[in-house]
C-alpha cells in the first residue's frame, strides 16, 4: 500500500524508489501498464461495490445483519477506490516517485492502513456476529442494535490504528520527499500486528468454532425432528380419539353436538374448547390440544430466516479466503522488511504483492455473484432496472 525507496526498509507500505526504476518511470513501459491497470481496478471496484451497497439498500430480503457488515466491508473498499488508489496509480505511474506534498502523503498513508485494517475488522465483526449467533441465538435475536455499534467500533478501532500517521509520526529528520512510505519501521511492525496478525487467527478460530456449533444444532435439530414423528401403535391400547370429535379419555364421554367448534366458531378462545361434560377425574391433555395457526405459521418463517443466514454463511469462508490469499503476501513482506533491514527484498516483488492486496477490493462483489443466488438475483434485477 503506497510507495517507498528500495533502500528504505522500513516502509510497511512501501513499493519502489526512484533509484530502483530508471526508465520505468512516466508513461514508457511499467508506467503504461500501471496507468492501465489502476483505471481498470478502480472501475471494477467502484462498479461492484456500489452494485452491492444499492442492492442491500433496495433489497428487503438482503437486509439482514450479516449483509449489514458486507456493506461496511463495501464501503472500506469504495473509500479505498476513491481516496488511495488514485494516488498509488500516479505514483506507480511516476515510477515511484512521489512529486506531491509530504503532508498530502502523511494522509494518503494514514487512509490507507485505515481502511486496510476496517477491512480486517470488518471481517473479524462478521466472525464474532455469526459466532453468537449460532451459539446464543436466543440472545442474537434479542440484541437489535448491536450490529450497529459492532460496525461502529470497527471504524473507530481502524481510525485509532492509523492516528499516528496523522499526528506526525512521519515526521522525521532526513526525510525524503521524492518518497512516500511510512518511515517509523516500530510502527510498521505495531500496525502488522494490530491489522493482521491478531485479527486473522483471531477470525479463523471463531469461524472454526462457528462451523463446529452449527454442525452440532443441525445434528440436534435432525435428531428432534425424528423425535417428533408420529408413531402407530403396535399392540393393544388405549382407544385413539377421533379428530373430528377432539381429544377425550376413556373414561370421558365424546362432546355433544351442541360443544363442537362451527366454522363460525373459528374465533372463539382454546380455553371454551376445553369444557366438556367430562366427570371430575377426568382431565384432558394438554399436549392434545390443537395448536393456534399464528404458531405454525411462525415456526415456518423461522425456520426461512434460519434458512436464509445459513445459506449467507457458506459465502463467507470464501471471502475470508480471497482476503487471505491476497493480504496475507503483503503483510510478511512488509513485516520482514521492517524486522530485517538487512535483508535485501526485490522493489518488483514489494509493488506485486501490493497490487495484489488492492485487487481484493473488486473480488468481493465478484464472490458474492457465483457463490450467492440471492445476491446474484437482486444484482440482475437492479442492473436491469439501472439501464
Amino acid at each position: 500500500m503506497g510507495n517507498g525507496s528500495a533502500t528504505d526498509d522500513g516502509g510497511l507500505l512501501a513499493g519502489r524508489g526512484p533509484e530502483s526504476l530508471g526508465t520505468g518511470a512516466g508513461l514508457g513501459g511499467a508506467g503504461a501498464a500501471a496507468l492501465v491497470g489502476g483505471v481498470l481496478l478502480i472501475g471494477m471496484v467502484l462498479a461492484g461495490n456500489s452494485l452491492v451497497c444499492v442492492s442491500v439498500a433496495s433489497e428487503r430480503t438482503l437486509q439482514t445483519p450479516t449483509n449489514y457488515f458486507i456493506v461496511s466491508l463495501a464501503a472500506a473498499d469504495l473509500l479505498l477506490a476513491v481516496l488511495v488508489l488514485p494516488l498509488f496509480v500516479y505514483s506507480e505511474v511516476q515510477g515511484g516517485v512521489w512529486l506531491l506534498s509530504p503532508r498530502l502523503c502523511d494522509t494518503l498513508m494514514a487512509m490507507d492502513v485505515m481502511l486496510c485494517t476496517a477491512s480486517i475488522f470488518n471481517l473479524c465483526a462478521i466472525s464474532v456476529d455469526r459466532f453468537v449467533a449460532v451459539t446464543v441465538p436466543l440472545r442474537y435475536n434479542q440484541q437489535g442494535q448491536c450490529q450497529l455499534l459492532l460496525i461502529a467500533a470497527t471504524w473507530l478501532l481502524s481510525a485509532a490504528v492509523a492516528a499516528p500517521v496523522v499526528c506526525g509520526l512521519n515526521d522525521v529528520p532526513g526525510r525524503d520527499p521524492a518518497v512516500c512510505c511510512l518511515e517509523d519501521r516500530d510502527y510498521v511492525v505495531y500496525s502488522s500486528v494490530c491489522s493482521f496478525f491478531l485479527p486473522c487467527p483471531l477470525m479463523l478460530l471463531l469461524y472454526w468454532a462457528t462451523f463446529r456449533g452449527l454442525r452440532r444444532w443441525e445434528a440436534a435439530r435432525h435428531t428432534k425432528l425424528h423425535s417428533r414423528a408420529p408413531r402407530r401403535p403396535s399392540g393393544p391400547g388405549p382407544p385413539v380419539s377421533d379428530p373430528t370429535q377432539g381429544p377425550f379419555l376413556p373414561d370421558c364421554p365424546p362432546p355433544s353436538p351442541s360443544v363442537q367448534m362451527s366454522p363460525s366458531d373459528s374465533s372463539r378462545p382454546e380455553s371454551d374448547l376445553s369444557e366438556r361434560h367430562c366427570s371430575p377425574g377426568c382431565l384432558l391433555p394438554d399436549v392434545a390440544l390443537p395448536q393456534p395457526p399464528a404458531q405454525s405459521s411462525g415456526t415456518r418463517r423461522g425456520a426461512k430466516i434460519t434458512g436464509r443466514e445459513r445459506k449467507a454463511m457458506k459465502v463467507l469462508p470464501v471471502v475470508v479466503g480471497a482476503f487471505l490469499m491476497c493480504w496475507t503476501p503483503f503483510f510478511v513482506v512488509h513485516i520482514t522488511r521492517a524486522l530485517c533491514p538487512a535483508c535485501f527484498v526485490s522493489p518488483r516483488l514489494v509493488s506485486a504483492v501490493t497490487w495484489l492486496g488492492y485487487v481484493n477490493s473488486a473480488l468481493n462483489p465478484i464472490i458474492y455473484t457465483i457463490f450467492n443466488a440471492e445476491f446474484r438475483n437482486v444484482f440482475h434485477k437492479t442492473l436491469r432496472l439501472r439501464c
